[in-house]
């Protein structure tokens, strides 16, 4: 058997893979979607919005809960299910600076007279996304 290999992270990117884990469901996402037009729903109403089981749709509701992307208040015998806004703050802060970031580069790529912007990408497009593989033969080998 093989190794696992294990990559630790900082806290603030474990923290944004489980919010993007827990909103890689297309389901998950039209419950999030939901909540942000009308907050403070029931199962029962999201049911109502969506045409899967409620059982379907518990399930969904504790993954997101899980992720802590929502707020449980239980009011008698109904669960009030509300999005938890910090959470969605610290995922538009993170994806804010990405794209800027992002941005950045394609403003300084585009100061690059495009001759040689091509040749470096040509030979540099592996590296770029750091995959670099020293124990592969290429073609000149």
């Amino acid at each position: 058997m093989g190794t696992t290999k294990r990559q630790y992270f900082d806290q603030e990117t474990n923290a944004i893979a489980e919010i993007c884990k827990a909103l890689g469901h297309p389901t998950r996402m039209q419950i999030m979607t939901l909540l942000w037009k009308e907050n403070n729903r029931t199962c029962g109403e999201i049911v109502a919005q969506i045409p899967l089981a409620q059982s379907t749709i518990s399930k969904h509701l504790s993954e997101l809960k899980k992720a802590e992307l929502l707020n449980i208040k239980n009011e008698g015998k109904k669960t009030i299910y509300s999005i938890e806004v910090h959470k969605i703050q610290v995922l538009k802060k993170y994806f804010s600076n990405y794209l800027s970031n992002k941005t950045d580069l394609n403003e300084k790529e585009s100061m690059v007279p495009d001759s040689v912007s091509k040749k470096k990408k040509e030979n540099n497009n592996l590296k770029q996304f750091n995959y670099q593989f020293p124990d592969k033969k290429t073609k000149a080998d």
